[in-house]
């Protein structure tokens, strides 16, 4: 769904004025900014692919203007974007008026510990809640920085803090990030059997213990390429009965391991709408180094590599299509930092209560949609401020098949769906509100035959 408000009056107002020629180069003379309180003017102006100067095709100025729209709605500013330019003769005055978002969110936190709510809906134990507090500054000083504070009880215990600045030079193309985390369970995933995680759970000493600093830097050369390079120092310790339970659980059955790691990825994103796409396409990759053996009594050694791609178009008037291929290469991780399908994005549908873990899988997700409910827009006229009272809203129903094969090289017998084909087909309802919010309600059915359904709260692709 495209949450911004569209017009275009280039070819009309041409038009009046006798330049009906596509091949017609018209002059942007200004660049006017309203609504924006809070935003710099500068992190609007970033994301436009034209500036005060340029001369414009008209047969390029609907795309131009429409492809700026969408930039500046993935920013997530941004509730609405307006972009009408005045024409006189072969000059323009483009107008651009937005609707700031709400940028303080002070959340009481309350949610579950589970891989998703389907797993935990599964024993719907409200011991596997945490809570606390999570606040959130977006657009922190107008310039599209983001500041969090984590204050988290529970089931996890984690405090926090993290910093993202987007920008440090003139040019707007460097940028920083910075986190730091504190994270202490009392219950944590000791092993998985059948495809399942198994807990180990102490109620007086902490099983697991967790401390990592993060600092990394941003670059974003023009809008649709960034690259993230980041360093981390990550200090674990283990209770010894996690050892005993899973004799794999830490490199060399270590109850202390201490490392630094190395992050990178490289983004081509031409997504028309991040949080919830229809056209456009997406590649990443994703390059991890786990320790340098730089520390006194470093063991841990791992690299992995990850790449997705995903490809969104609309067939027809109401109908669109996507499918996206995400593989992923890793080497016998210990089991507390292992992974692999069945956390994030990353999942057959219609697996959704399974984990399956390997050195290498390769997941495929096709999608085709009809959209029920074109987005519109309802206003609570009792709610003042528009930041709230307007809300946009669009229903999809959609055709969904996935297959994927996860590798491993030990044949694990506790675990039978690896080195084997997953298939997930079924049918959903996919609901897109304002603020990035997106609800999937899906029927799915997997190769075991095994049925049901699933809730989700990010786009599948």
């Amino acid at each position: 769904m495209r949450k911004f408000l569209f017009i275009v009056s280039f070819v009309t107002s041409l038009a009046c004025n006798g330049y009906s020629n596509s091949d017609s180069l018209m002059l942007i003379s200004k660049i006017s900014i309203s609504g924006n309180k809070i935003t710099k003017d500068n992190i609007i102006l970033r994301e436009l692919l034209f500036k005060t100067g340029d001369s414009i095709a008209l047969a390029d100025l609907d795309n131009i203007i429409k492809k700026s729209a969408e930039n500046l709605m993935n920013i997530s500013v941004f509730n609405f974007v307006t972009i009408s330019p005045e024409v006189h003769d072969s000059i323009a005055i483009v107008n651009i008026k937005v609707t700031e978002r709400w940028y303080i969110w002070p959340i009481p936190q309350f949610d579950i510990a589970d891989r998703n709510f389907n797993t935990w809906w599964q024993s719907k134990d409200f011991r596997r809640v945490n809570y606390g507090v999570d606040l959130t500054v977006y657009n922190f000083r107008g310039r599209n920085e983001k500041l969090e504070f984590i204050f988290s009880l529970g089931y996890d215990e984690k405090y926090g803090i993290a910093y993202q600045i987007p920008y440090i030079n003139k040019k707007q193309t460097l940028g920083l990030v910075f986190r730091t985390d504190y994270i202490r369970n009392h219950e944590v995933a000791v092993n998985t059997i059948n495809n399942k995680i198994e807990f180990y759970k102490d109620n007086k000493n902490y099983a697991k213990q967790n401390y990592s600093y993060n600092a990394g830097i941003t670059y974003r050369r023009n809008i649709h390429n960034s690259h993230l390079l980041q360093f981390a120092y990550n200090s674990f310790s283990f209770a010894d009965t996690l050892i005993k339970l899973n004799t794999g659980y830490s490199t060399n059955n270590t109850l202390n391991e201490r490392y630094l790691s190395f992050y990178y990825q490289f983004k081509n994103d031409y997504r028309d709408y991040k949080p919830y796409p229809l056209q456009g396409h997406y590649f990443d990759i994703e390059i991890s180094k786990s320790g340098f053996m730089l520390l006194k009594d470093e063991t841990t050694d791992f690299f992995s590599l990850k790449s997705t791609f995903r490809k969104f178009w609309k067939s027809t008037e109401h109908f669109y299509e996507a499918i996206g291929f995400t593989a992923c290469v890793t080497p016998d991780y210990p089991y507390y930092i292992q992974n692999g399908l069945g956390f994030g994005r990353d999942y057959v549908r219609g697996y959704e209560y399974y984990v399956i873990s390997g050195q290498g899988f390769g997941l495929l997700k096709t999608n085709l949609k009809y959209n029920i409910i074109p987005q519109r827009v309802s206003k609570i006229n009792i709610i003042k401020t528009e930041k709230f009272n307007t809300i946009p809203y669009a229903f999809y129903v959609n055709l969904f098949a996935d297959a994927a094969y996860v590798y491993n090289k030990n044949n694990d017998v506790y675990n039978s769906l690896t080195n084997s084909l997953l298939i997930g087909t079924g049918l959903g309802l996919d609901f897109v509100t304002y603020y990035d919010k997106v609800l999937r309600l899906e029927y799915s059915i997997n190769k075991k035959g095994e049925s049901g359904i699933f809730i989700s709260f990010m786009t599948s692709i």
